[in-house]
């Protein structure tokens, strides 16, 4: 038999939805003009650099497909740049240019002080409970092997800032 809840699980999903949308949709507000998936997987390859292309679609949780597109208009625009592993010449790893470190340096200073102005009206412990629940959440949720599956956290941190 079921127990009873006080909140039921689908009243959750239904504020899940609405606070993320609202999240979101602030967030890209304070973002301007780095808003978007693009910066976000320059900030990826700054951190994580060199990385293979399967490894930043798997980081930031979208299709390899998707992230080859997003990847070619980023070089195009010179914030990335392709070169052969040393290891193996077959295969190709991401760089960051001078210019992409500096969107990447940009947009991190604008993503933290985006998310700490929306995430202001919880205390310190309430946003680890958040953060906490959130990867259970995910964890358990997630198909294995899919671009959503738990990996590595990805959060741009203060110990993700890219170099020069």
């Amino acid at each position: 038999m079921a127990r009873k809840r006080a909140v039921t699980a689908a009243e959750v999903a239904d504020e899940f939805s609405r606070t993320a949308k609202v999240l979101v949709r602030r967030l890209d507000e304070r973002l301007g003009e780095h808003r978007g998936s693009t910066p976000r997987l320059v900030v990826e390859v700054a951190r994580s650099e060199p990385v293979r292309l399967t490894e930043l679609a798997h980081a930031v949780g979208i299709a390899q497909g998707t992230a080859s597109t997003l990847v070619d208009g980023l070089v195009r625009e010179g914030l990335l740049e392709r070169r052969p592993s040393a290891e193996d010449r077959r295969s190709v790893l991401l760089h960051v240019t001078a210019a992409g470190a500096a969107l990447a340096r940009d947009w991190l200073d604008s993503y933290r002080r985006a998310t700490e102005e929306l995430f202001a009206p919880l205390s310190d412990e309430e946003l680890a409970t958040l953060a906490r629940m959130l990867r259970t959440l995910g964890a358990a949720t997630a198909t294995p092997g899919s671009a959503t599956a738990p990996g590595p956290a990805t959060t741009p941190g203060p110990a993700t800032t890219p170099g020069p």
